[in-house]
Formats: structure tokens, C-alpha cells, sequence
């Protein structure tokens, strides 16, 4: 489920109906009204300890492991044992799981790339290269390890697969639905037409402004992040957009 669609749809659900409960999200995205991560809403809206709280994250995408091809998960959760239990019970044939203690730094890397995947996009729409994407990617698995550094800071390998291996498929795969969303904007096509052709959810569309919003707080200096920002919600030109973000990285 989309997070812009979580809370409403969550609405007849009781805190008590959680009680005793582990609860895995594998939504990557950000619940637009309250600024807050999956596990922060669960965590304030339904009093679910943290330790009760998991998240799934990759890379992977559905598509392939629809096909059975070999694919990735990450199992994040403070409470090792229980992500363990998860862990085992999705691994088989053609799907392999870690396990990590990083749930805060998992979802916000998690949502993170969905950004960057639109930037990827937009860059490609607008016809840059493989060149510039490459400086692109490296300068946004930089971008990511600030922020996340900052908002949890954690030891954390940022060149794990969990960081690094989820943005590299987001940002490249052709099932990358922030990717085709970012190319369809690059090419000139609006938010809204861009929203109906596609009809499927980019969430890293809301997950932009969210993010634009959060980093009030902190301040962090996210170029890329932002470059996406102005041109989905301030409606700059892609064009221009991305020749001012790329005398900004290196």
C-alpha cells in the first residue's frame, strides 16, 4: 500500500487490535499528513513498541521476484530475534535475506531512493547520459548517508546493499517506477498526465515533498533531493533544473 493511502485506510483499526503484536512494513515511503516514517506512525498513532516494529526493504523489486530471479531482502528490526524469524520464513529458492538493527536507517534510505530514482529519471527525460548518472548516484548515496546520519546517527556501512544496492536498482532498473515517472517529467510530461499514464503509484513523489519539509529541521545540505523538489512542486523547468544541479556536483 502507498503511505499516502496508510492512514486512511487504517482508520477502523484499534491500537489494542496491535497488542502482542510484531508488525513488518514493507512500504517505502513517508505518511504525507504527520511527516513521519511507517515506523514512527505505527510506533505514535497505535503504541506499538519499537521493538515490535520491522521493516522490509531491499533491493529488490516485485517484478523479479515474480519471475523467480535471484533477489535481496533486508530484514531491519531493534529486535533481531523476531527480524531473524521473518528472515527465515522468506527465504527460499530465489530470495536471500539479511538482517539489520537499522530500522531508522533502512526506511529513511528506503525512501530516499525513490527520490533519486525521479532525479535519475529526469536526468535520462532530459537526455544526459550514463556519464552523468554515474556522478549523479555517487553524489546520492553521499546525499543519503547525511541525511540519515543525521536524523539517526548509527554506525552504518552506507556501501551496504541494504543503502547503496537498493538505490543502484531503484535508480537504473527499467521496472523502476520513480525512474519512468522522472523520465516522463524529463520529457515534458506534467505531474498529473505524467500520474495517469503511468497508473501506478511514484512514491517518491510524495516522499519529495515530505522529505523537503523534514530537512527544515535538519538542515542537511541535500542538493539532489532538492533539485527534484523544485521541479515536481515548484514547477521549474527539468532543463534548467538539472544543469543547476549539475554545476553542484562532482
Amino acid at each position: 500500500m502507498p503511505s499516502a493511502f496508510l492512514k486512511p485506510s487504517l482508520e477502523k483499526i484499534k491500537p489494542e487490535d496491535f497488542k502482542n503484536k510484531m508488525v513488518f512494513s514493507a512500504i517505502k515511503g513517508i505518511i504525507p499528513d504527520d511527516l513521519l516514517i511507517v515506523g514512527d506512525f505505527l510506533h505514535q498513532q497505535y503504541q506499538i513498541p519499537i521493538e515490535n516494529i520491522g521493516v522490509i526493504t531491499g533491493p529488490c523489486h516485485a517484478e523479479e521476484v515474480a519471475m523467480e530471479r535471484l533477489s535481496y531482502l533486508t530484514i531491519a528490526s531493534q529486535n533481531t530475534s523476531n527480524a531473524q524469524k521473518l528472515a527465515s520464513l522468506l527465504t527460499c529458492r530465489y530470495i536471500k535475506t539479511t538482517v539489520s538493527d537499522d530500522i531508522y536507517g533502512t526506511e529513511y534510505s528506503a525512501v530516499l531512493k525513490n527520490v533519486i530514482a525521479i532525479a535519475s529519471g529526469i536526468c535520462h527525460g532530459v537526455g544526459y547520459g550514463d556519464n552523468f548518472q554515474a556522478v549523479l548516484i555517487s553524489n546520492a548515496i553521499q546525499e543519503i548517508k547525511r541525511f540519515v546520519d543525521t536524523v539517526h546517527p548509527v554506525s552504518r556501512d552506507i556501501n551496504g546493499s541494504a543503502y547503496l544496492g537498493d538505490l543502484l536498482v531503484t535508480a537504473y532498473s527499467s521496472f523502476s517506477r520513480n525512474r519512468m515517472f522522472g523520465t516522463m517529467i524529463g520529457k515534458g510530461y506534467s505531474v498529473k498526465f505524467a500520474q495517469l499514464e503511468m497508473n501506478m503509484i511514484a512514491e517518491g513523489y510524495y516522499a519529495t515533498r515530505c522529505i523537503y519539509e523534514i530537512n527544515k529541521k535538519y538542515n542537511v545540505h541535500m542538493p539532489i533531493m532538492s533539485a527534484v523538489y523544485h521541479v515536481l512542486y515548484e514547477k521549474i523547468s527539468p532543463r534548467i533544473e538539472m544543469k543547476l544541479l549539475s554545476d553542484q556536483l562532482s
